[in-house]
């Protein structure tokens, strides 16, 4: 498929068909790269994706306790923290 390169402002873009980003799954942030020569556009993945899920699943299997007990826990004076 080709399509144009046009001006935005003082930059320039390409537009991309509803069609190729619904077939790539691209929405909002995507992560431009260079490689080959090709420019190259990929989903942008929150480093943290899927940690909660992890971390309720760990909870649920009781495979969440500390592994070493560093003393340090709230008491009486820390009630105005929020944790």
């Amino acid at each position: 498929m080709k399509v144009d390169i046009i001006r935005i402002g003082n930059s320039q873009g390409v537009r991309l068909p509803t069609a190729l980003l619904e077939a790539c799954r691209l929405e909002g942030t995507v992560n431009l790269d260079v490689e080959d020569g090709r420019l190259v556009i990929t989903p942008a993945r929150s480093f943290r994706a899927g940690w909660m899920e992890s971390f309720k699943a760990m909870a649920e299997s009781g495979d969440d306790a500390l592994l070493i007990d560093d003393g340090v826990s709230p008491g009486p004076e820390d009630a105005d923290w929020q944790w």
